[in-house]
C-alpha cells in the first residue's frame, strides 16, 4: 500500500522556522510573511537575490577595513548604489512590508528595509541590530569608536538629542513627565529575531484593512499566535476575523480561548455577546 504524504502548507513552514529563537533566520522568516498574498512566492529565490547583493558588496570592501569603514560602504552601496529608500508615494501599502517587493523596487519602510540592511551587515562581518523604537525601527551597529544608530530609510546617523526629540510625541501620548520617562538607553535594546517579525505581522495587520483582504489578515493572525502563543488578545482579534470570514465554529473557539485566559478583559461582555450572536448563527 502506497504510503500517504500530507503536503506542507506555508503556515507549518513558517511555524517550523519560528520554533527556535537560536539562528533565528530572520530573512527567509520576514520574507515568508507574504505568502498569504502571494502563494506561489518562491522564497528562496529572494534569498539568493540578497546573498548576490552581498556578493557584490563583499568584492568592493578592501581588506583590513575597519568596522566603521564597512558600514560606510555598506550604507553607500545600500542606498546610493543600489537606491533603497522610503516609498514615499505609498507608504502604507502592503507590498512595503514584503521583503520581495522590496528587492524589486528597492522602496519599502524602516523596518523591512532594516532587515536587507542587517542581512547585508552581518555578510560582511558587521555587528548589527534592529531595534524596535516607537514609531520607527532602527538599527544599530557597533564599531570600534563606539555605537552608531541610524534611520533604515536613509541611512544617516542619529544623535542622542535627535532620538530624544523623536521620543517626545510618544512620552506626551503616554501621558508622562519627564522624569516618569524611561531613560533613552531602555528604548535602544537590540529586538530580537521574534521581535522583528511580531512587528512586521503587526503592521501588516493595520495596513489589511480591505473585505478582500480578510483572508490575508487571517494569515496574519496564525502567525502571530504560533510567535506569541500566549498573547490572548490575538486569539481575540482571530475571532472576530474568523467571524467575518464565516468560520463560526473556530470563530467561538478563539473567543472562548480569549474568555478563559485573559486577565481581567475590559471588553468581556462584548466578547460574550460575540459568543452568543455566534452561537445562534451555527
Amino acid at each position: 500500500m502506497p504510503l500517504k504524504l500530507e503536503s506542507v502548507t506555508a503556515l507549518d513552514h513558517f511555524a517550523c522556522l519560528v520554533g527556535h529563537d537560536t539562528s533565528f533566520p530572520l530573512l527567509e522568516v520576514a520574507t515568508s510573511l507574504a505568502q498569504d498574498a502571494e502563494p506561489t512566492l518562491d522564497v528562496q529565490a529572494a534569498l539568493y537575490q540578497v546573498d548576490v547583493l552581498a556578493e557584490r558588496l563583499r568584492n568592493r570592501i578592501p581588506w583590513g577595513a575597519s568596522a566603521m569603514q564597512r558600514t560606510f560602504m555598506l550604507n553607500e552601496f545600500f542606498y546610493e548604489k543600489l537606491g533603497f529608500g522610503a516609498n514615499a508615494n505609498d507608504f502604507s501599502a502592503p507590498q512595503n512590508s514584503y521583503i520581495h517587493c522590496v528587492l524589486e523596487q528597492r522602496r519599502g519602510i524602516p523596518i523591512s528595509l532594516a532587515v536587507v540592511w542587517m542581512e547585508l551587515a552581518w555578510g560582511i562581518g558587521l555587528k548589527a541590530e534592529g531595534i524596535s523604537f516607537p514609531g520607527h525601527f532602527l538599527v544599530k551597529v557597533r564599531v570600534d569608536e563606539g555605537i552608531i544608530i541610524q534611520d533604515p530609510l536613509t541611512g544617516r546617523g542619529l544623535t542622542q538629542d535627535a532620538l530624544s526629540e523623536r521620543l517626545e510625541p510618544f512620552r506626551e501620548g503616554w501621558g508622562l513627565t519627564e522624569d516618569e520617562m524611561a531613560p533613552l538607553h531602555m528604548f535602544l535594546i537590540p529586538a530580537s529575531g521574534r521581535e522583528i517579525i511580531e512587528r512586521m505581522l503587526r503592521n501588516l495587520k493595520t495596513v489589511y484593512t480591505e473585505p478582500e483582504q480578510r483572508a490575508w489578515l487571517l494569515g496574519v493572525m496564525d502567525r502571530l499566535i504560533i510567535l506569541r502563543p500566549d498573547d490572548w488578545g490575538s486569539f481575540r482579534d482571530r475571532g472576530l476575523v474568523r467571524a467575518q470570514l464565516g468560520q463560526r465554529a473556530a470563530a467561538i473557539e478563539d473567543l472562548q480561548t480569549y474568555v478563559r485566559n485573559a486577565q481581567t478583559p475590559q471588553d468581556l461582555p462584548l466578547i460574550e455577546a460575540r459568543i452568543e450572536l455566534l452561537r445562534a448563527e451555527v
